[in-house]
């Protein structure tokens, strides 16, 4: 078992930035792909970015490419999304969600271990 703990969600303006962190615990956070999701009312749940258990290899989503930064610190289990320039769009439920596997994966049903969600809400 591993429990996510998803922080750092909030309102802010259009153009602004939060920093969201996920702690991991209860297994090696290194054994594991991470990813974040996100999920606005009405709609599925869709990758935002992806990282490899390493760190050396990254996916975004093309909606946030060139804003938004994943990162991980696995000596401390924790992984991070830096979001900048944020849009009213951006506005939804984030999750981060770990993954016993190799490869990098953008969809949820390979994810083994979610969080609880944090909203984040951009104003226009």
């Amino acid at each position: 078992q591993v429990q996510l703990v998803e922080s750092g969600g909030g309102l802010v303006q259009a153009g602004g930035s939060l920093r969201l962190s996920c702690a991991a615990s209860g297994r090696t956070f290194s054994n594991y792909v991470m990813g974040w999701f996100r999920q606005a009312p009405g709609k599925e749940r869709d990758i935002v970015a992806a990282i490899s258990r390493t760190g050396d290899t990254k996916y975004y989503a093309d909606s946030v490419k060139g804003r938004f930064t994943i990162s991980r610190r696995n000596a401390e289990n924790t992984a991070y999304l830096q979001m900048n320039s944020l849009k009213a769009e951006d506005t939804a439920v984030y999750y981060c969600a770990v993954a016993l596997r190799l490869a990098l994966s953008r969809k949820p049903g390979s994810y083994d271990y979610w969080g609880q969600g944090t909203q984040v809400t951009v104003s226009s």
